[in-house]
């Protein structure tokens, strides 16, 4: 028996598709536009909440964050920031497996407080990681991870109601 079935591998696909395709996208537009790297920890945490949702299965988020950056890579080989969020991912990914999917997904309270805070942690590791090795910022560090960390929880906010939302609609991730 396989640990992914198909329609996890499809869950997984989709949503990094959706990542990669808004990262290479809008993405760019946003920090020429504002300088402010808040655009990418949003899309990549929304799509992780919702791939780990949807699969409640360990590796599926790590998954995920390996083909958004092959992806975006294959498109834009100076896109190296993204072995920032790679590793934000597979972080998450333990994060969400730690707490079980349960507490993570069905109950109200500790799902909202975990799944903003592990976006939020996770979003600031990835900031760590990219203005240390990858880009030559002009600010201080920390305020570089801060901002990508408030992108974070604005992602852990929209993936919490996306959820919800598809909750509500379709009942569990075992009825879709």
């Amino acid at each position: 028996m396989t640990y992914f079935s198909s329609r996890d591998i499809v869950a997984i696909a989709m949503c990094a598709g959706i990542w990669a395709v808004l990262n290479n996208t809008l993405a760019p537009i946003v920090w020429r536009m504002t300088h402010v790297p808040f655009t990418c920890d949003l899309l990549g945490f929304v799509s992780l909440i919702l791939v780990a949702w949807w699969t409640r299965k360990l590796g599926a988020a790590s998954l995920t964050g390996i083909l958004v950056a092959v992806l975006t890579l294959m498109f834009r080989p100076d896109a190296t920031h993204m072995i920032g969020f790679t590793v934000a991912s597979i972080i998450f990914d333990f994060l969400t497996r730690t707490v079980s999917y349960r507490n993570s997904f069905d109950k109200p309270l500790p799902s909202t407080l975990s799944l903003i805070s592990f976006s939020t942690i996770c979003a600031g590791i990835a900031g760590l990681i990219i203005g240390s090795f990858f880009l030559d910022i002009k600010i201080a560090l920390e305020v570089f991870a801060g901002m990508h960390a408030g992108g974070g929880f604005i992602g852990g906010i929209v993936g919490l109601v996306l959820v919800r939302a598809l909750t509500v609609r379709m009942g569990t991730p075992s009825r879709l």
